[in-house]
């Protein structure tokens, strides 16, 4: 989902060179309260799959990552590309915002990580094993971090003034990485099937470690979410969605309903009782969550393109 709206991006499997930005209504921009959605934009130019999406603080402009090609910036009420990067002969494995929305950074297959203006003018590069040629990249709220992973078992955080670096050591291969929205917390998915809560405002620490969600042989992505961000929900290669109390780490939900893994899942970040759950069955489910009930329960699927479920 988008960052102020309850928007939804869908990017198909391996081999789809497009993606689809899905909304209900043009004019609110919102999902529907049963989840109802309809298709506004297939934005379709990468020549290869599509391996990373970064929403623009404002949603009016979205970033693509073709997996080792290009980025693109789109217009996402028009769906026009508005400019491609790119650096001739080394291709781009990641991207991200700059939280002004003025600059993006990419990562590059060279390992090395630069910012650019908008027009396409490098403004900045750090060279040397900065990020993974399959990594994902994101940037604190204040626009001095860099959080990238430069390790198969190391989350590397480069401080872009005083170009200090700060590691997060894991003894597990990392998959995938999660910031939350104040930018102090950071969530670790692992190859052993855990995921793990790092702070990263001032002394850098493992706090929690979430167990139950199922990973063999694909990334799966988790997410911070509720009010105040105080679930963590995740994707699982058994079909199912897991959720979590943030600070007790008690297992609290599982979401069934997809016939395929789920790979990725994302909160809304305005309606706080809204998730949303991508999947190999190549559909998007909504649910509706309800907070105020905590107590551990499986939530029946509805069977249907939409499901239903509560906390």
């Amino acid at each position: 989902m988008s960052s102020q709206r309850n928007n939804i991006i869908y990017v198909p499997g391996t081999g789809i060179d497009s993606i689809v930005v899905i909304v209900d209504n043009e004019s609110t921009g919102e999902v529907g309260k049963y989840g109802e959605v309809t298709l506004k934009h297939k934005l379709s130019g990468h020549q290869k799959s599509v391996s990373q999406v970064s929403w623009s603080l404002d949603d009016r402009q979205l970033l693509t990552c073709g997996a080792e090609e290009t980025v693109r910036r789109w217009d996402v009420l028009s769906g026009e590309c508005l400019q491609i990067y790119e650096k001739v002969g080394i291709p781009v494995v990641s991207c991200a915002w700059s939280p002004d929305g003025k600059s993006l950074f990419a990562g590059f297959s060279d390992k090395s990580i630069c910012a650019w203006d908008l027009n396409g003018n490098e403004v900045e590069c750090w060279k040397g094993q900065k990020t993974l040629k399959i990594s994902d990249l994101e940037i604190t709220c204040n626009g001095r971090q860099i959080i990238s992973m430069c390790r198969e078992t190391a989350i590397l955080l480069l401080d872009r003034e005083t170009e200090e670096e700060k590691l997060i050591e894991e003894d597990q291969v990392i998959t995938s990485f999660s910031l939350s929205n104040d930018s102090k917390l950071l969530l670790v998915n692992l190859l052993n099937q855990e995921i793990h809560l790092w702070t990263i405002d001032g002394d850098i620490k493992c706090l929690a470690k979430y167990k139950g969600q199922k990973r063999s042989r694909f990334v799966i992505r988790s997410c911070f979410g509720g009010l105040d961000q105080s679930f963590i929900a995740s994707g699982s290669e058994d079909s199912q969605v897991y959720i979590w109390h943030r600070d007790s780490g008690q297992l609290v939900d599982i979401l069934p309903g997809h016939s395929g893994a789920v790979n990725c899942v994302s909160w809304n970040p305005v309606g706080h009782h809204m998730l949303a759950s991508a999947s190999d069955d190549r559909t998007i489910r909504i649910w509706g969550l309800h907070a105020a009930n905590i107590k551990p329960r499986v939530v029946q699927s509805n069977g249907t393109c939409h499901c239903n479920g509560r906390i």
